[in-house]
């Protein structure tokens, strides 16, 4: 079942069980908007691994495979999911409004011969599941980059079906 009522999908309430809370939603860093909702489609633009300073912990910068070892990527991967939920509910008001989790792209910073980017996307997959449930199973792409903005270690982008 993809939907149910407000009251048993309560998306804030699981946050608060996994004990995570959602940091403030980051302004763009460029000539971009975070997010764009066309009718029940909500894309928000790729996030970083900004924490609550609005910065980006030196253990979340910097190339997989050179500085940076998997379960830092993984934990970066699950900040930027954090954030990209805070966009999700700077457009929507209520986060229990997402009737899916339609896609999430993620941009792994790492060196040319670093074979696990799928392993450290999985830190914002398994996070937005945890959350969600199965309408927070989604499809993905996961592409190593040479470098991403900040030199943050992950960015992660998300689109949303949106209840309207």
């Amino acid at each position: 079942m993809l939907m149910g009522s407000h009251a048993t999908n309560n998306v804030e309430r699981r946050l608060k069980e996994l004990g995570l809370t959602l940091p403030g939603p980051a302004a763009p860093v460029a000539a971009y908007v975070p997010y764009v909702m066309t009718g029940d489609l909500l894309v928000v633009s790729g996030q970083l691994p900004l924490g609550p300073d609005g910065k980006i912990d030196a253990a979340h910068r910097g190339k997989l495979g050179g500085a940076i070892f998997n379960e830092a990527g993984q934990a970066a991967a699950r900040v930027c999911a954090l954030n990209v939920l805070a966009q999700v509910k700077a457009a929507t008001g209520n986060l229990d409004r997402v009737r899916r989790v339609v896609r999430l792209g993620g941009f792994i910073n790492c060196v040319p011969d670093f074979s696990a980017v799928p392993a450290i996307m999985n830190g914002a997959s398994d996070l937005i599941i945890k959350i969600f449930g199965e309408r927070g199973r989604h499809a993905r792409s996961t592409i190593g980059v040479a470098q991403l903005p900040l030199d943050a270690a992950v960015e992660v982008e998300g689109m949303f079906e949106i209840e309207v």
